[in-house]
């Protein structure tokens, strides 16, 4: 079961780095966000889940909440990208925190 939570959860974050980017380049079309909200929803659960099977490591919970913090970070990227805001302060850091996320998933840290 742990495997498929994996496999899930990692899919998923290819899948929402894939619609950010599409539903960012489109942003007139709300299709693209809301598979994205979709994809955030999917990942959640399976990493709430894979925090409960592993029992809570504290190295996990960091990934979660920043994992949580790059969620709303990206939804505040599309909405001044609606607005025509600049963005590049939050590309950045959008890229900084999922690097480090996926370090942290990866047992890099």
């Amino acid at each position: 079961m742990f495997h498929f939570l994996v496999q899930t959860h990692s899919g998923m974050w290819g899948i929402m780095v894939l619609l950010f980017i599409l539903g960012f380049a489109f942003y007139r079309q709300r299709g693209w966000k809301i598979g994205l909200r979709l994809a955030y929803l999917v990942m959640i659960v399976t990493g709430v889940w894979m925090l409960a099977l592993k029992g809570f490591p504290w190295l996990f919970i960091l990934k979660g909440i920043l994992a949580l913090i790059l969620i709303g970070i990206m939804e505040m990227t599309l909405a001044r990208r609606k607005r025509k805001e600049p963005t590049f302060f939050m590309w950045l850091l959008i890229i900084v925190i999922l690097i480090v996320i996926l370090l942290i998933g990866y047992g890099v840290f």
